[in-house]
């Protein structure tokens, strides 16, 4: 879905990206370039939500993200940005040295949703 609203040339840039960083990436980086992605699909849906049909699906999935309501909102979400990283052929999950599990694309979710917030000028 996403690649349908930013358009081929970018979501391939994206996936080449993700196919050069994620294997050796640490993922608080690599969150943060997805939620960048994020953030950018989040602005081209926006624009182009009047008159494209999936673009205003993928407005309201981020919209209703915003309400962090997990079953309608962020779950979604979630979907669409693993989604991204199985396009590019590489994997979001990963285990910490706790041998605790954990995302990458959880972790991106979080940036995006967090993308303004900058406790220091609270």
């Amino acid at each position: 879905m996403i690649r349908d609203v930013v358009g081929s040339k970018n979501y391939n840039v994206w996936m080449e990206m993700l196919r050069r960083l994620v294997p050796h990436g640490r993922t608080h980086r690599l969150s943060v370039v997805v939620a960048s992605m994020l953030q950018v699909a989040y602005e081209i849906a926006q624009e182009k939500e009047g008159s494209n049909s999936k673009a205003r699906q993928l407005f309201s999935i981020f919209e209703s993200a915003y309400e962090h309501d997990d079953e309608n909102g962020i779950k979604p979400l979630l979907e669409i940005t693993e989604q991204v990283f199985k396009d590019a052929k590489v994997g979001f999950k990963r285990v910490n040295r706790k041998s605790s599990g954990y995302s990458i694309a959880e972790e991106a979710v979080h940036e995006f949703l967090n993308w303004g917030a900058m406790p220091w000028e609270a």
